[in-house]
């Protein structure tokens, strides 16, 4: 079986955009209904241990990222909370379903990122149901294109620092209380906190406070025995992108600026949220892991 330990070429392992791609969805998107349908390593993805008897809070666990490291995580061995918008349901049953089929138990628990007492609920839940939390992998973020900054509305613009950068505080903030030594935190930036891109201010903002705000925190905790580290993703093939991340028309090029001409697959990531989560990266702590397919940041 092809996995993630398969020799393979990466210039030719997954597909190219093309103009199949150029698909709008409306809302946050959904994994059901993108074409082509992403890896996030359903079939792919091979676990080996390396986190048994973990308890893991994953935000975006529905879809994309979130997804691949949620199902990632169980498959190493980790039980794990998953947070995800109420609408993103039918995508969220099929993730709970591939965590208890890796025999791990699977806590759904919708909600809204952008409420301080649901962050706050979230934490608590891992700790209720899992009997504690020593993984959060803050995936779930907010991205709307916008061709100037006469089109980002104040709305728009509060609903993106309150999902990618208030929701960190809050979540950091109350599983760093519950946490013990040994624990790790991996909050998600980008590529965009290095390149920004001119229709995406908002989006790319936040991503370099979560750079800064993690390498904050990563000092602060550390004679706790906590770590925390980021992952910083290049373009990657999610239901965000067709649900506004991107003006549609530029789907049929999406990641083709990347060296190797294509964007990354969700199952891509995963491997970058299991180091960090696990001991292996143990003298780790406050850097930032960027997966973009040879895109040259700081």
């Amino acid at each position: 079986m092809t996995d993630q330990y398969t020799l393979q070429d990466p210039t030719t392992q997954y597909p190219k955009p093309d103009d199949s791609w150029k698909q709008y969805q409306e809302g946050a998107g959904s994994e059901q209904e993108q074409h082509p349908k992403p890896d996030a390593g359903e079939t792919s993805y091979r676990g080996t241990g390396r986190l048994t008897g973990r308890k893991a809070v994953v935000t975006g666990g529905d879809s994309g990222i979130g997804r691949a490291a949620a199902i990632a995580f169980a498959r190493e061995g980790a039980d794990v909370v998953l947070s995800y918008l109420p609408e993103e349901e039918a995508d969220a049953k099929e993730v709970v379903q591939l965590i208890e089929e890796a025999g791990r138990k699977a806590v759904a628990f919708p909600g809204d990122l952008t409420d301080e007492a649901y962050c706050e609920a979230l934490i608590q839940k891992a700790v209720d149901e899992l009997g504690g939390i020593d993984i959060l992998a803050n995936i779930a973020g907010k991205q709307q294109t916008q061709e100037s900054i006469q089109d980002i509305t104040t709305a728009q613009f509060d609903e993106t620092m309150k999902t990618n950068v208030y929701s960190l505080f809050w979540l950091n903030k109350a599983a760093v209380a519950k946490m013990k030594p040994g624990s790790t935190i991996i909050n998600t930036s980008s590529i965009q906190a290095y390149a920004p891109s001119p229709t995406l201010i908002d989006y790319a903002s936040t991503k370099a406070q979560i750079n800064a705000f993690s390498k904050a925190l990563a000092g602060s905790v550390a004679e706790q025995g906590i770590r925390v580290n980021v992952v910083a993703p290049g373009p990657v093939w999610t239901p965000l992108q067709q649900a506004g991340g991107q003006p549609t028309e530029a789907l049929a090029e999406f990641g083709a600026q990347t060296p190797f001409g294509r964007p990354g697959q969700p199952a891509e990531l995963a491997s970058a949220y299991v180091y960090l989560a696990s001991p292996e990266s143990g003298y780790v702590t406050g850097e930032t892991l960027n997966v973009n397919g040879g895109m040259p940041t700081p």
